[in-house]
């Protein structure tokens, strides 16, 4: 993956798990789209897929969702040619005017990266060719070299597991679950994070207000990342 770090083993003792969408970007409905143009190009089928959840959930529990909607056998050869047609539809849908990366995050990114002691990586939905499409696309997926993915799991509580065990291959370190921060925008994110016994901080840039959030009991929650001061204390 990305090679953005500055960190020696043995020293870092700080992990940031960060979700995708919502969180770092918006991707101006590129996957819903995305998704729509593979199912009609691999299955013949034109339908819209609004009506299914996508916050927070994981690319094969969302095409398990689309499976039963259409009736469609969910096989794994399915799966590998329902996300192989969506992977390829994609980068195109990522040329909207509305995918963007949010405020502040390119800042606060780069001062982790910049910051001794610290190591980011990702927890997301996405499977690893998705996130690195997305990410790529507005030139951040260099500041991740490890992370887990919708490959790893259908369920994103099941994601914290192997995002650890990466971290811990990376780094060189076994991060203790007070010096893991889960990063997100749903309650997903928060669920996922307290089952490893990591802190989590919320932001209400994605589907879901302040209140909504707080409800879940995160450690944090934030507006979104622009004033990076508030993010850092929070995680320090």
């Amino acid at each position: 993956m990305g090679d953005k770090r500055c960190f020696h083993l043995g020293r870092v003792k700080t992990l940031l798990l960060w979700d995708i969408d919502g969180t770092l970007i918006s991707s101006g409905g590129a996957g819903l789209s995305a998704l729509e143009h593979a199912l009609s190009d691999v299955f013949g089928v034109n339908g819209s897929l609004e009506d299914i959840d996508f916050a927070g959930r994981t690319d094969r529990w969302i095409v398990r969702q689309v499976f039963e909607k259409y009736a469609l056998p969910a096989t794994e050869e399915n799966f590998t040619r329902y996300l192989d047609g969506y992977i390829a539809a994609l980068p195109r849908q990522l040329t909207n005017p509305g995918a963007r990366v949010l405020p502040g995050v390119r800042e606060v990114l780069a001062a982790v990266a910049a910051r001794p002691g610290v190591a980011q990586g990702l927890l997301t939905g996405n499977l690893v060719r998705g996130a690195r499409a997305k990410l790529t696309h507005h030139g951040l997926w260099d500041y991740f070299p490890f992370g887990a993915f919708a490959d790893d799991g259908e369920l994103r509580n099941d994601l914290g597991p192997h995002a650890l065990r990466r971290a811990r291959e990376h780094h060189g370190v076994a991060f203790a679950p007070d010096d893991v921060w889960i990063i997100g925008d749903t309650p997903h994110d928060i669920a996922c994070g307290k089952i490893i016994g990591a802190r989590t901080l919320a932001v209400t840039t994605g589907y879901y207000s302040a209140a909504e959030l707080a409800a879940h009991a995160p450690d944090a929650v934030l507006p979104d990342l622009a004033d990076s001061g508030k993010f850092f204390d929070e995680i320090f």
